[in-house]
């Protein structure tokens, strides 16, 4: 098959924007105040659903939370376990309050964020329990799955974005303050905006992490 030079440039350049896509994705912290149409947080979430998923359940749920007030709620609960936590562990006090100042200013900062549930709802049930985790860790792989699609997207448009696993550690209380389903379980938050630092980071060499068999 012929293959004219147009279409092979073509080829070329999309090439070259997935691995920009891939590799030039970071993790943000900082964001400015501008906030995000609704119509692109809805484009973002397109992208992160059509993940692939075990058995094509679709086991993600997502929490959309652009509210100043929403978001200093969830913060302020969030934060007070972290301390109680922390403090448990007898962590410096001034420690900790630097801990907790640091995540909250990143929860606050962002103009929205999105809480990411894994729902059980139309995952198999079995009556053992080896099957049963297995079930559970396949619907789990399948929201970070989602998740990644998501970061992708936000990157893809313009936006800064930060996965926090903070939920995973105070589950009832994201879903308390959120109000949200007793069948959603809270795994990840993510907050996005439009960013206010530049961030470099390195991976390690394939050969550091891939064996060949």
């Amino acid at each position: 098959m012929c293959v004219t030079e147009d279409r092979f440039d073509s080829a070329e350049d999309d090439e070259n924007y997935f691995w920009r896509l891939v590799q030039g994705r970071r993790s943000i912290r900082r964001y400015q105040t501008r906030p995000i149409p609704r119509s692109l947080l809805e484009r973002i979430l397109t992208a992160a659903i059509w993940a692939p998923s075990a058995h094509n359940r679709q086991p993600w749920r997502f929490c959309v939370i652009d509210s100043d007030a929403s978001k200093l709620a969830l913060s302020q609960a969030m934060g007070e376990c972290w301390r109680r936590d922390l403090a448990a562990d007898n962590a410096d006090p001034g420690f900790i309050e630097r801990r907790v100042a640091v995540s909250h200013a990143r929860i606050t900062g962002a103009a929205a964020l999105v809480v990411a549930a894994v729902s059980l709802e139309e995952m198999d049930v079995y009556p053992d329990p080896q099957r049963a985790e297995a079930e559970w860790l396949m619907a789990v792989q399948s929201t970070a799955l989602a998740c990644q699609n998501l970061l992708l997207a936000a990157h893809h448009y313009g936006l800064g974005a930060c996965w926090m696993c903070a939920p995973l550690f105070v589950p009832d209380t994201v879903r308390g303050i959120l109000n949200l389903p007793e069948t959603w379980h809270p795994q990840a938050l993510i907050t996005l905006g439009y960013t206010a630092e530049d961030r470099e980071k390195e991976r390690l060499s394939l050969g550091e992490r891939v064996l060949w068999r």
